[in-house]
């Protein structure tokens, strides 16, 4: 019987993603008793088993634990793509962290799609694995500046970028930016090879095994529901870290969710794979199936638990393929949750700084099959002692604080504005002037967990990025998991001028 939705809505294809679809479900053993190994790995998805991959290769003994089954997260609800080009990214970073950490990012990315044919070449994996272009395209006249900046910036690092006037797409693009000889590959067959490759000698997979906390400081005791690891090393490889306390890392990641079809059209696809510059996010890849060659349609994503009902996403998705191409089948559908960073840079090596022993990957920004590959090689070189070039820009204790921009003083916030404003480097308030000129002030700490909210001008509100609390204009509360509204902060009037004006929204 089709699934439908309240409205009618009947969605399309198979409920779940290709890449799980087409695999054989894993069915390693849940930990049976304490065990020790040289490094605990906690989360089965490609930084886990990459990282266990190559330490193993390194002499490392290392046992990987996974809540349910290894691949079924993130990693195997991923488009796969490989590939450095991460949207706009370069000219960002080059203007936010300076040419030489840019660097870094870029020739770590480059060395991730060459580690993975590598791989793939070396140990015969059959995965589909094949070099495509990549090209970010203006969708309107707006982005397209925006893309002759990211072609410079790109080539400035010794990119493989281009600029293309024209597309192999049915519609009108405003120019696009190529990258060459990037790939795509069947992200589930890939490391089903790897994770075969680790078990035996000394190293294990656990699956059904959730990890309960971490002690210690080397050894290292990871607490499971079955029994504990020790270890001299533990990397968190899961999607959210789950032990975000130390170095206080949900005030610097959030989570977006994004929805997939697998659709099949008449016309052939072009050599490539696509994603427009604006918003909503259209994605577009192939795949080679049984039945043919298969199109990946991506997009549409939302923070979570702040998107419309599932339905009309899949359903802009589904309206627009059928608006550029002729719709044969949608065999499948799925949506994918995805940790971005507050900078838009993944957070990879120690935890704390002052700890040697506990490692994490997090906030791949969804680009995590170069920067799961990326993460699992500086935490290989890190762990074994060897010098990697890629460290500094990833360091998980780098400030979160973003450039800053400031206006005379809190007068500057005009009807139907909101703006957190600050008074000195320690001192903040969230303000919001009414239509009928009444002033608002806040302490704009969310009260669920401290982390500072920012004003969304499109829905008037105060957001959290940390955990999704959201406030009206007013501070009272419009979604959990806040329960109390934001406290009130009184500014005499002589001190209003003191403030100066922040424009913090991401």
């Amino acid at each position: 019987m089709p699934d439908q939705s309240k409205t009618g809505y009947i969605f399309p294809g198979k409920a779940k993603s290709y890449w799980i679809s087409t695999i054989r479900e894993s069915n390693y053993p849940a930990l049976p008793e304490d065990i020790r190994v040289d490094v605990a790995i906690i989360g089965g998805g490609i930084v886990g088993v990459t990282s266990a991959f190559l330490l193993k290769e390194a002499g490392i003994s290392v046992a990987v634990i996974e809540a349910d089954r290894i691949l079924k997260g993130t990693t195997g609800n991923t488009t796969a793509k490989i590939t450095s080009q991460h949207h706009l990214i370069y000219d960002h970073l080059i203007s936010e962290f300076g040419r030489g950490k840019a660097k870094q990012y870029a020739e770590s990315n480059q060395e991730a799609i060459d580690r993975i044919e590598y791989i793939v070449r070396s140990w015969d994996i059959k995965c589909d694995f094949s070099r495509k272009p990549a090209y970010v395209y203006a969708g309107s006249e707006v982005s397209a500046q925006k893309i002759l900046d990211e072609v410079r910036a790109a080539r400035s690092l010794g990119l493989p970028a281009s600029f293309e006037g024209e597309l192999p797409l049915p519609f009108k693009a405003y120019g696009a930016v190529r990258f060459n000889r990037q790939a795509q590959f069947h992200p589930g067959k890939y490391l089903c090879a790897l994770a075969k490759e680790i078990e035996g000698n000394g190293c294990y997979i656990f699956e059904k095994t959730r990890a309960l906390g971490v002690e210690g400081g080397g050894p290292v005791i990871v607490k499971t529901d079955r029994g504990n690891i020790k270890a001299d090393n533990v990397i968190q490889a899961t999607h959210f870290p789950i032990w975000d306390k130390p170095g206080e890392l949900f005030k610097k990641l959030k989570q977006s969710m994004s929805y997939v079809l697998g659709a099949y059209i008449e016309e052939p696809f072009p050599e490539g794979m696509f994603i427009n510059a604006e918003e909503p996010a259209r994605s577009l890849r192939s795949q080679p199936t049984e039945k043919g060659e298969m199109v990946l349609v991506a997009g549409d994503g939302h923070h979570t638990g702040h998107g419309n009902p599932a339905h009309e996403h899949y359903r802009n998705l589904e309206d627009w393929v059928k608006s550029i191409y002729s719709l044969r089948s949608i065999d499948y559908r799925w949506l994918t949750e995805d940790v971005m960073s507050e900078d838009r840079v993944p957070l990879i090596g120690r935890l704390i700084p002052d700890n040697e022993h506990l490692y994490l990957a997090t906030g791949f920004n969804k680009w995590g099959m170069t920067g799961g590959t990326a993460a699992a090689i500086i935490l290989t070189d890190m762990i074994l002692g060897r010098d990697n070039p890629w460290t500094e820009v990833y360091n998980p204790s780098r400030s979160g604080q973003g450039p800053q921009f400031s206006m005379e003083d809190i007068s500057e916030v005009k009807p139907g504005q909101g703006a957190i404003i600050e008074k000195g480097e320690e001192e903040k308030v969230a303000v919001y002037r009414d239509h009928d000129g009444v002033l608002y002030t806040f302490n704009p700490a969310c009260r669920h967990m401290g982390c500072g909210v920012s004003w969304n001008d499109a829905e008037k509100t105060w957001d959290c990025h940390c955990h999704g609390s959201r406030y009206n204009a007013r501070g009272e509360v419009i979604y959990s998991p806040a329960v109390y509204g934001l406290l009130e902060k009184n500014i005499r009037e002589q001190d209003k001028k003191s403030y100066s004006y922040i424009r913090n929204n991401s």
